[in-house]
């Protein structure tokens, strides 16, 4: 285990946690668009996007301390994914919108703006922990050259 570690940890946790928030920044940026995407010659709406975090132990170390039974830490956060959301597409009265069908619908995206905002929020908190957290271990990092003077 390195004496960097615990900053590796929040460094990792910090890249995924702003690639969330781009992530969260597009989605309400795209509240509503109704040509987010070509498919079959016909637009979609945008369609909101999700991302998708887990545990970033891919080396083989990782691998090999956890099989023998190591209670090591776990080495941060990598993003595996980023989703689209397939909860159905919201339909709007609105007869004189040129997206409109022939009903007088127009097809808006399933992003819920309050629902975005909550997730920022989360995401920017999550962000400020891991700056803190940071700040700690580069504190106490410090304090620990101090003490060899």
């Amino acid at each position: 285990m390195s004496i960097f570690n615990g900053m590796n940890v929040s460094a990792s946790a910090l890249t995924a946690q702003r690639l969330r928030m781009d992530v969260v920044s597009a989605n309400i940026a795209n509240a509503e668009t109704t040509r987010g995407k070509l498919v079959d010659g016909e637009w979609q709406p945008y369609q909101r996007k999700m991302v998708v975090m887990e545990p970033n132990q891919s080396s083989f170390a990782s691998h090999l301390s956890k099989a023998m039974g190591s209670n090591e830490a776990i080495n941060g956060v990598k993003v595996r994914a980023i989703i689209e959301d397939q909860t159905p597409f919201k339909l709007v009265y609105q007869p004189e919108h040129p997206d409109a069908n022939e009903d007088g619908y127009i097809q808006l995206p399933n992003v819920d703006p309050l629902k975005e905002m909550i997730d920022l929020i989360g995401t920017t908190r999550s962000y400020e922990a891991n700056v803190t957290a940071l700040d700690a271990h580069k504190n106490m990092l410090l304090k620990a050259l101090e003490i060899g003077r």
